[in-house]
């Protein structure tokens, strides 16, 4: 019987080795390509908000969460969603027809009330800019002025927490009905800015008003607690005056409102999938990473077919968003309070029967806050301790999500 001859030569070896190397290897790299998992998952963002939409497009554009999810062995297909608020993104979790959805406070209070089977899982968006605004040259000029005339506000969600505690606070009342206003719901954003016939005033959010601005909107006050252009009242007139009641609000220097908005996960997706839901987690972080070392405008130009809006007035919403001012979305004690505190606003004006209990919104973190750890760990644990409960800054923060067991008792 014939031996066969091999090449001598140090090419002829390398050559010879590396072929036997891939008889040996091409299997192994082909099973294990058959055996990478199949799934398909739904996920719904607002790109017409504020920072989840540059930051889900940054996803989008570049596959993170496909890339991250191979790692874990899946071959990932995402189904993207559009929604213009977080009402019909409820309503598709409920129908168990929605893997992921971003959500913000108070469609959160209100499903964690209810007993909807969802977890949190990282800030969305944050620190946004609620503006109360009315038509040029409208006698309007302050929130004074606002007590018995009719408001425009996406009722059910985040604008009209925000407004109620603006008006509370600025008006001095306990009660919202003592200020003899009647709101009227806007179904979008756009349609809010646009302070359409029927309303002397809207509350609405910054994407949507510099937009709309170019069609003579303009704004009397925003909900970080300074005055627009278009005020003139005890504060002074036009633009950049703090008004003194904020500074009443447990929630400064954030503003009369903690906004913050989370991505939120069903509860059967986590439980079944959970490497799926750290595949998210690491590919949103690494979109805020990215998207903060860029520039503010050329961010917001990822959307600009969403926001209507050029980089200078883009790169306003950019960095007003709490994503780009951290570099990171990693939940914290008081990032988690912000459901807390406004299930407490929604239960005093009767939109909930009771506030939600802390150990409420612990639990809701139960599932998660070990994949969240997890995340945080394989992407070099950045940023470290220090930075999660700085005070110098001018959004709350607090100890991350999974030291939770060191958050204040706030039952």
């Amino acid at each position: 019987m014939n031996t066969p001859q091999f090449p001598t030569s140090r090419r002829g070896l390398l050559i010879g080795g590396a072929a036997a190397a891939s008889l040996s290897v091409a299997p192994a790299f082909v099973r294990a390509q058959n055996a990478r998992r199949a799934l398909k998952v739904s996920i719904g963002r607002i790109p017409w908000a504020a920072g989840n939409s540059p930051m889900s497009q940054y996803m989008i554009n570049n596959k993170l969460m496909e890339k991250r999810a191979a790692e874990f062995g899946y071959d990932l297909t995402i189904d993207w969603r559009e929604y213009p608020t977080a009402l019909p993104m409820v309503e598709a979790m409920v129908g168990n027809n929605l893997d992921i959805g971003m959500w913000g406070n108070t469609p959160i209070t209100r499903g964690l009330a209810s007993g909807l089977p969802i977890s949190l899982l990282c800030v969305g968006e944050g620190h946004l800019r609620f503006l109360i605004t009315t038509r040029k040259g409208s006698p309007i000029r302050n929130l004074q002025d606002l007590k018995g005339k009719t408001v425009g506000v996406s009722l059910g969600g985040d604008p009209q927490s925000a407004l109620f505690q603006m008006l509370m606070f600025e008006l001095g009342v306990q009660d919202i009905k003592d200020t003899g206003i009647k709101f009227v719901n806007m179904p979008t954003h756009a349609q809010a800015a646009s302070v359409p016939t029927g309303v002397d005033a809207t509350c609405t959010i910054y994407p949507a008003y510099l937009a709309a601005q170019a069609s003579g909107t303009v704004a009397i006050a925003n909900s970080f607690g300074f005055t627009e252009e278009h005020y003139d009242g005890p504060a002074g007139k036009g633009a950049g005056h703090m008004l003194a009641s904020v500074k009443k609000s447990p929630f400064f220097p954030d503003g009369y409102y903690l906004h913050r908005s989370f991505w939120i996960g069903r509860n059967g997706l986590i439980d079944q999938h959970p490497q799926v839901v750290v595949a998210f987690l690491m590919a949103q972080q690494e979109a805020v990473a990215a998207l903060t070392a860029m520039d503010s405008g050329a961010v917001s130009q990822l959307v600009k077919d969403y926001w209507k809006l050029d980089a200078a007035q883009g790169a306003k919403v950019v960095k007003d968003d709490v994503l780009f001012s951290r570099g990171w979305s990693w939940p914290t004690e008081n990032d988690a309070r912000a459901v807390l505190e406004t299930s407490k606003f929604m239960a005093g004006n009767k939109v909930i029967d009771k506030p939600l209990q802390w150990s409420q919104i612990k639990d809701a973190f139960s599932r998660t806050a070990p994949l969240i750890r997890q995340a945080y760990d394989r992407l070099g644990a950045k940023p470290g301790n220090s930075e999660f409960t700085r005070t110098d800054v001018a959004d709350l923060r607090g100890r991350p999500v999974w030291e939770m067991d060191k958050w204040s008792d706030r039952s």
